[in-house]
């Protein structure tokens, strides 16, 4: 099977993988993560869970600067992914990123709508009468969050390929080599700049005086919103949740690879949740919230390790045998505490290893779809758009992402790892304990 998985599926899979697209918006999508990170402490804050220190943080007037930090954080996700899309584009090219980046985030902007109608809550006239106002010269930071990540990712690739392609053909500005060299870089970018950023705005033009939408609106309208939706179902949850082992099984990076494809519409679920959350304390389904977000595959499928291997972990310290296993435990159980669990996965091992293939395959696709039907009948609350750091250890990041009902059913799940994962280790500790034993008595 393993020859067979090797030949057959591998390289076709690592050359999809490898594309400079799938690069690009993988390694350019990594750009916001310490922001995201930063903007979840902040909206944790905004909106903290404990009523008591909610309300006095409100009366003291510290919680509009905890939305401050948020919005200019986690609220503009939306900038990080297309600068650094385009920016990972150029580099992989071997240009200078940076002006691609910046070309990228012009661009962006740029099929934004300048403008946004807006209701005047100043005047004391009947709602249905009342003339929406348009307000301009600001820039709608609607669209610079989970809504517009979509189109991010679309004009990150755009202005990096055709960018890139300018400088491949030396279609640029060539100054002598006495020019320093940030004004002859500035002066490379020139032409290709110029001409991507004509062409976004033709394409921003069409848009508005035919469609009569911006092109940012329309992508999430007729792309986003249906992808999105696609995703937030227990098909999309079950597709994942399998992928990721049954990769990592066959000694591939599952986590990385489902992730680069499912990440950017994972992290705008997020964003939307999280923007709710801000705006309403609680997440629902009337509200627009998505139950398949990024936490929920980070904190219910690969939550102490893909495959979940915390309990197998606990076995391999407390309860093996063998010297080979227990010496296995005392390496992989504090790191597994941290979400690390390759000690376990290449030194027990559970790559490659059939005995270890149906428990590392159920148990996240369990936990996942059990979750996200728990949240679907309303037993655990949505979650609510934090995603925290992912050495953060489980139960911890439980209560962040969702309150303490989503923390007390991720240590019942972690719990249930250990005896999903006992009968089929305890096999291979007795194999190995006979093993052991029988080469101990050929020595004696």
């Amino acid at each position: 099977m393993n020859n067979w998985f090797n030949k057959r599926i591998m390289p076709g899979m690592m050359k999809f993988v490898n594309t400079r697209v799938i690069t690009a918006i993988k390694n350019g999508m990594l750009v916001s993560l310490p922001f995201i990170m930063v903007g979840s402490v902040f909206l944790l804050l905004s909106s903290f869970p404990v009523p008591a220190i909610a309300n006095w943080m409100n009366k003291v007037g510290l919680t509009p600067y905890w939305t401050q930090a948020y919005n200019a954080s986690f609220g503009v996700m939306a900038i990080f992914a297309v600068v650094g899309i385009a920016y990972n584009w150029a580099k992989d090219a071997g240009f200078e990123p940076l002006p691609a980046g910046m070309t990228a985030l012009v661009s962006f902007l740029l099929i934004m709508r300048p403008t946004t109608a807006v209701m005047d809550g100043t005047k004391t006239v009947v709602a249905a009468k009342q003339a929406p106002i348009m307000l301009g010269g600001f820039i709608d930071r609607t669209w610079l969050g989970g809504q517009g990540m979509i189109a991010a990712i679309l004009v990150g690739l755009l202005t990096g390929w055709i960018y890139s392609w300018f400088l491949k053909h030396h279609i640029t500005i060539k100054l002598p080599d006495a020019v320093p060299p940030a004004v002859a870089e500035s002066f490379i970018a020139l032409i290709p700049a110029f001409v991507i950023v004509t062409g976004f705005l033709l394409v921003y033009i069409f848009f508005d005086l035919v469609v009569h939408e911006t092109v940012t609106q329309w992508i999430y309208t007729t792309i986003q919103t249906p992808l999105q939706g696609m995703t937030d179902t227990a098909g999309g949850v079950f597709l994942v949740g399998i992928l990721v082992p049954f990769l990592w099984f066959f000694g591939v990076h599952g986590s990385i690879i489902v992730g680069g494809i499912m990440g950017p519409l994972l992290q705008a679920n997020a964003l939307q949740n999280a923007q709710i959350f801000k705006a309403h304390g609680v997440v629902t389904q009337a509200l627009g919230g998505h139950i398949f977000t990024q936490s929920l595959m980070d904190q219910f499928g690969t939550v102490t390790g893909a495959g979940m291997t915390f309990g197998l972990a606990v076995y391999l310290l407390f309860f093996a045998k063998s010297v080979q296993l227990r010496s296995i435990g005392k390496l992989a159980f504090i790191p597994a505490i941290f979400n690390i669990n390759e000690p376990i996965l290449f030194g027990l091992p559970v790559v490659l290893n059939p005995i270890m293939l149906l428990p590392f395959m159920f148990m996240p696709t369990f936990s996942m779809l059990s979750t996200y039907f728990l949240i679907k009948i309303g037993i655990l609350p949505y979650l609510n758009g934090v995603q925290v750091p992912w050495t953060t250890p489980p139960v911890i990041s439980g209560f962040l992402i969702g309150g303490w009902k989503v923390m007390i059913w991720q240590a019942i799940i972690i719990i249930a790892s250990f005896f999903v994962y006992y009968p089929f280790v305890h096999k291979q500790d007795a194999i190995l304990y006979k093993q052991e034993q029988a080469e101990a008595g050929a020595k004696a």
